[in-house]
């Protein structure tokens, strides 16, 4: 006997926001909506070299760049990521590419970038090859895996996203250990083989539900007004309406959020870059460990930052996470011996990622969900920026002024970026005090 699909219902809640009721993941894909998490993590991880092994690779790099042209490459490269995300998302989004063909192109041409980066003498190659069709490669991985993954968990949205751009960190940890032991042509061949295995059969998986398409199970009406089945109610008020990109703008929320982000990732890319070869002032393995426990601790932190922020609020963790970040930079000045320094840099990495599954989710909670896809992207491109401020700026100007400098001023500004956040306001909403109105006595009653 066929099983009969139920037919789906249009659904509304209070705020006016659409759900696509009754259809099960495994009537649609044959599994559980977690295969679809875990297809979307692994295909991050298989890409996570190409980022977040640079700098340790970059210690053994023998090719005749120079330090601040070989990290002008890993500055290109997380450009050429953000900026190609953005029209990779409303590719996905207007159907004309699946989640799977986005993942296998974007995995081969980041097998690409990988190779190149283990073989290529020439700077030009090294620049066509590993950051542009590497960039290219990543960001239609990292773009397909977020988006579809976040649209089979509506419910969990933040810490879903968290969790599978923790992939894109802590994948590179094994790496960067054979790094140590390996000649750096031999790791970036594996990762390319391994990456290109891992994105045909994970990428396989992957596949979009409908539009609005909310989980069976779960009362979506219940679930917008009721805190014990959504804990984020209510710290985390949805948007007051829907924002065009250019009303979003007006709002001075939007400009803000953008100029955050590109700070906040300027200093967690100047972690990322930098922690190695600035360890290597210790040893070698203190570089290794220090880049290890960075990249580890950067993805490993995302989800549960995102649970956090559910629970206490976005801008409250947010805050926080990048006030970590700014303290741990400053530590790394300061750090009196090797293990100081891995400590530092551990803090840097939790930091230094936990703000991008955060932010994600404001652009949603501050201005609809009708032009969510225009406004992430505006959002999504302060990246670039940080990456040419974070890599290629920065490394300009560690050949000038040295490390302790430069670290000492990012920490500091990372502070002050994190106390900023208070100034970003939910537009639409009036800007009430947090403690209770007690209000005044009624005389003549």
């Amino acid at each position: 006997m066929n099983h009969v699909i139920p037919t789906p219902r249009d659904v509304r809640d209070v705020y006016g926001r659409r759900y696509r009721i009754g259809e099960d993941a495994r009537e649609l894909t044959g599994h559980s909506r977690r295969w679809q998490l875990w297809a979307a993590w692994a295909c991050m991880v298989a890409i996570s070299p190409l980022q977040y092994s640079f700098g340790t690779a970059a210690l053994g790099f023998d090719r005749g760049w120079g330090t601040t042209q070989t990290l002008w490459l890993l500055a290109i490269f997380v450009a050429c990521q953000a900026l190609v995300a953005i029209p990779a998302a409303w590719i996905q989004r207007v159907r004309r590419a699946t989640p799977t063909q986005l993942v296998v192109l974007g995995g081969v041409l980041a097998a690409i970038g990988l190779a190149t980066l283990a073989h290529a003498h020439s700077y030009v190659a090294a620049v066509f090859g590993y950051a542009l069709l590497g960039g290219i490669g990543a960001g239609l991985v990292y773009s397909a895996c977020i988006t579809t993954s976040a649209r089979w968990f509506p419910d969990r949205r933040t810490a879903t996203i968290g969790f599978v751009t923790g992939g894109f960190a802590v994948g590179a940890v094994p790496s960067i250990a054979l790094l140590t032991v390996w000649d750096e042509r031999i790791v970036f061949d594996l990762v390319a083989a391994v990456a290109v295995l891992i994105v045909l059969v994970a990428g396989g998986l992957l596949k979009d539900p409908p539009r609005y398409w909310w989980p069976a199970d779960l009362d979506a009406q219940a679930w917008a007004v009721d805190r014990k089945l959504n804990r984020s109610i209510p710290n985390n008020a949805p948007a007051a309406r829907h924002y065009r990109p250019a009303e979003a703008m007006k709002t001075g929320a939007l400009p803000l959020m953008w100029l955050l982000l590109a700070i906040s990732t300027a200093l967690s890319l100047l972690g990322i870059g930098f922690v190695a070869s600035y360890g290597a002032g210790f040893s070698l393995s203190v570089a290794a460990t220090a880049a290890g426990m960075l990249a580890a601790v950067n993805g490993l932190g995302r989800s549960s930052a995102g649970h956090l922020s559910d629970r206490f609020g976005r801008r409250r963790v947010l805050a926080a996470v990048l006030m970590l970040e700014g303290f741990a930079h400053v530590g790394l000045v300061i750090a009196g011996n090797g293990w100081a320094f891995v400590v530092c840099a551990m803090f840097a990495g939790l930091g230094g990622g936990a703000f991008y599954a955060i932010m994600a989710n404001l652009v949603l909670e501050f201005f609809g969900e009708n032009s969510l896809l225009q406004n992430q992207a505006i959002l999504y491109s302060a990246k670039a920026v940080g990456g040419l401020v974070g890599i290629g700026a920065a490394a300009s100007l560690i050949a000038v002024v040295g490390y302790r400098p430069l670290f000492l001023g990012a920490g500091l500004l990372g502070i002050v970026t994190a106390l900023s956040v208070r100034l970003l306001k939910q537009p639409g909403r009036p800007a009430l005090s947090v403690r209770r109105q007690l209000g005044t006595p009624v005389s003549g009653e």
